[in-house]
């Protein structure tokens, strides 16, 4: 039996999350928002989780749901790979008609970098991947376009976009803003509210297998499967923006 290689594993089990996430979001309907983000989270977690244990049996996984005693699982920690998922990044919009700002994130972490990864976004059929990555591109003429959240943008961003001339344009999930960096909806992602590993671990990866920049707003390395999951902060961007947005960030916190 062919075992596929990381690259191709991280897009077919995305890929088929998110097929089976689109298959309960028309079973079920959107009537009862809460129960189907739940049932959204788990169908895909179950999924994957069982599917990286027959596949890759050695290999650990931190995943959004897994439970504290998993996350906090030493083994993790000394391991020499580490798949980094998210079965469900962006619950709400997945919960929501019509929303197709939602993905499946699987990233896989190889001895202190990210090494593989995709990111499924079903309901606007396609998928990133380390193996084919999305390529940067020149900046654009006209205002930089920063993604933010829906529902909560920064006061931070908004700061920065007023200082270098930006234009704000929301977007649900945290893959999915990363993603519209990556195909040219929008130039560059900024957050300094937090989020955690598997929010960013597989756009991340695809995104400098791609040659983007991935950073913290300091300008410092991200780093995964830490002890503790939570990610301060993070910048996306295409790579000639870069230090203008760190000077801009630098520029807000002086």
């Amino acid at each position: 039996m062919h075992t596929p290689d990381d690259h191709t594993l991280a897009r077919d089990l995305a890929e088929e999350a998110g097929r089976r996430l689109l298959r309960l979001r028309e079973e079920r309907g959107f009537g009862d928002p809460g129960t189907l983000k739940d049932t959204g989270d788990l169908t895909s977690h179950e999924f994957l989780m069982e599917s990286l244990a027959r596949l890759r049996p050695d290999d650990r996984v931190l995943s959004e749901e897994s439970d504290r005693a998993e996350r906090m699982d030493p083994r993790r920690l000394t391991a020499d790979r580490v798949w980094i998922v998210d079965p469900l990044d962006g619950t709400r919009e997945f919960a929501e008609e019509g929303r197709s700002d939602w993905a499946v994130h699987v990233a896989l972490w190889e001895r202190g970098r990210l090494t593989a990864g995709a990111v499924a976004l079903p309901a606007q059929g396609r998928t990133l991947t380390t193996a084919d990555p999305p390529k940067t591109r020149p900046i654009p003429d006209g205002p930089v376009r920063i993604t933010v959240s829906r529902s909560r943008p920064p006061e931070f961003v908004r700061r920065l976009a007023e200082s270098i001339g930006a234009e704000l344009v929301p977007i649900g999930s945290a893959g999915a803003k990363i993603a519209a960096v990556l195909t040219g909806e929008v130039d560059a992602y900024v957050h300094a509210g937090g989020q955690y590993e598997w929010d960013s671990a597989a756009p991340v990866a695809v995104a400098q297998a791609g040659g983007f920049h991935a950073s913290r707003v300091d300008g410092a390395a991200l780093t995964y499967n830490e002890g503790d999951p939570w990610l301060p902060d993070i910048l996306v961007s295409l790579p000639g923006l870069a230090p203008m947005l760190l000077a801009g960030i630098r520029d807000l916190n002086d």
